[in-house]
């Protein structure tokens, strides 16, 4: 039978989702913490495939065994008690045998928040920003994203991906307070490094660095040094995964 798992991690401590040789990854506790409940090698496949330091406030991953010894409501209670304090299980619900964590999604949501004053409760999960921002200029070159589906210049160098296609079907920034701002972003699949990417080019915007064609020009030559700085990983949530 196949089970997904949904969770919520801080990244902080982590190398990222995905196993590392030499590193924690949240995938690996999520494996050890599974095997040891239920006595046997498991396998957790996840949604997607966050960086080192990136946060999820609700992901999903599946595994497969013949027969859970407990309940779910159980599972996820022996799972909250084992786990690290920074990751924690919502749910755990049997699914049809091909539903797929990642295959089957049907579109990722990422939230990165930013701050313009100091404030040492928001240091730890937002990025502190010193400069002006023209945020309505900012959303002008947001709403550019989704003419394009081709995203080269915001994936990270080096990247074994087969494809730089995705399609953005939402992307804005929202204002919170008069010192924060998180900027929003929907699309079904998304590029290694490629939303703090988007993030930083569209700082570049805001900082009137960049024009909305020279934005459009990033996009269109597909090159990554053409490109802004990409943002730091504290900032950045996974906030949702629809399927």
């Amino acid at each position: 039978m196949r089970y997904f798992v949904w969770f919520s991690y801080d990244g902080g401590r982590y190398h990222g989702w995905q196993l590392q040789p030499n590193g924690v990854t949240v995938q690996s506790e999520l494996q050890r913490c599974l095997s040891l409940l239920l006595r046997q090698d498991v396998t957790v496949t996840g949604a997607g495939r966050t960086d080192a330091g990136v946060h999820a406030r609700r992901m999903a991953a599946h595994f497969d065994v013949e027969q859970l010894p407990m309940s779910c409501t159980d599972l996820v209670h022996k799972l909250n008690g084992l786990l690290p304090y920074d990751i924690g299980v919502s749910a755990v619900e049997p699914v049809d045998v091909d539903k797929h964590a990642r295959f089957s999604a049907l579109a990722r949501t990422y939230h990165y928040y930013i701050h313009t004053r100091k404030d040492p409760f928001r240091q730890q999960y937002s990025l502190e920003i010193h400069y002006q921002l023209d945020f309505p200029l900012m959303n002008e070159a947001a709403a550019i994203l989704m003419e394009y589906d081709d995203f080269g210049a915001f994936c990270k160098a080096g990247s074994d991906v087969k494809t730089t296609i995705c399609h953005v079907t939402q992307a804005q920034w929202h204002q919170t307070s008069d010192t924060s701002w998180y900027f929003e972003i929907t699309a079904n699949r998304f590029l290694r490094n490629m939303v703090r990417a988007v993030v930083g080019t569209l700082i570049e915007v805001g900082r009137h660095r960049l024009s909305l064609d020279g934005f459009r020009q990033v996009i269109e030559q597909g090159r990554r040094t053409q490109a802004g700085e990409s943002m730091p990983a504290k900032a950045l949530f996974l906030e949702n995964v629809r399927y």
